[in-house]
């Protein structure tokens, strides 16, 4: 028994960065949904406690824009085995995408006047996957 040599058995999952940073490149839409959605929440809580002199504005429009993109990365994901065609069966997968009803939300309040209380569903969406995948890379660390 090596139990008080600290040396790994071959099944033991490698630690560290490097692994980390593999699994991102092996995952590349999903670590840039990651990166997409930091953006979000720092857009977000930019937009709620104005700070560094940013336009409180502008990062409300940059938050619901982040939202769209990673809402539209996401529709691409999973609807990349349909063929795109404008049937009505193409149209009817499509709507039935939660990701298609998050991209409409976004571009509907993006020519609106700023309401607080619209990004609050995107910022906890944010949240919630952000949280999610930053356990995922700590596990790999």
């Amino acid at each position: 028994m090596n139990e008080g040599t600290g040396e790994r058995s071959a099944n033991a999952p490698r630690r560290g960065v490097q692994p980390a940073l593999e699994y991102m490149m092996a995952e590349k839409i999903n670590a840039l949904l990651w990166i997409i959605r930091m953006g979000t929440i720092m857009f977000t809580v930019l937009y709620m406690i104005p700070l560094f002199g940013v336009n409180p504005y502008n990062c409300y429009y940059k938050a619901l824009m982040s939202n769209a993109a990673i809402s539209a990365l996401r529709l691409h994901q999973r609807l990349q085995n349909v063929r795109f065609s404008f049937t009505r069966e193409f149209l009817a997968q499509l709507l039935l995408e939660d990701s298609c009803h998050y991209l409409f939300y976004s571009l509907i309040f993006l020519y609106v006047y700023p309401m607080t209380l619209v990004l609050l569903p995107i910022f906890l969406f944010a949240v919630l996957h952000c949280s999610s995948y930053s356990l995922i890379l700590l596990d790999k660390l």
